[in-house]
């Protein structure tokens, strides 16, 4: 059994780096945007939406960085294999969501998420000089982090 995830990789005007700092399933993570591919949908379509869902943010797919090409165990699910497609985006539009400055610098009402182990995320930017493999939670994020760092 696969499971396909689609993750955007947006840079700003001062070539920062967007993460989701995320807590899901008891577990805190560091990922880039993006999210599940959906029955009937395409990967730059996903992509879109799963922009549009989780920050209101509409963006343009602008090139395929990295397809997975190693087997990678769902942590979610031992049963299940991850494939995940990454691709360079831009944003379309300012960014309204509301961005930190910390990791898992949650506000008030998501700690009580938490606390019902409900899944949270928040987003920030890292400084591109500070940003590397260790910025990020998933390995095979890992693996982007250091072909982004090398090609851009």
């Amino acid at each position: 059994m696969f499971t396909i995830r689609v993750y955007g990789v947006l840079f700003n005007e001062q070539q920062q780096v967007l993460v989701s700092d995320e807590f899901v399933l008891g577990h805190y993570y560091t990922k880039f945007g993006g999210g599940g591919l959906e029955l009937g949908e395409g990967t730059i379509e996903c992509l879109k939406r799963e922009f549009m869902e989780e920050m209101n943010l509409k963006v343009d797919v602008l090139e395929h960085i990295y397809t997975t090409d190693f087997y990678q165990r769902s942590a979610f699910n031992p049963e299940q294999q991850i494939i995940s497609i990454y691709y360079l985006v831009k944003a379309m539009e300012p960014l309204l969501v509301p961005l930190k400055e910390m990791p898992f610098d949650f506000d008030e009402h998501q700690q009580q998420l938490i606390s019902k182990n409900v899944a949270v995320e928040a987003f920030r930017f890292v400084d591109w000089e500070k940003f590397s493999p260790e910025s990020v939670s998933l390995p095979i994020d890992k693996v982007v982090a250091a072909i982004i760092k090398e090609k851009y």
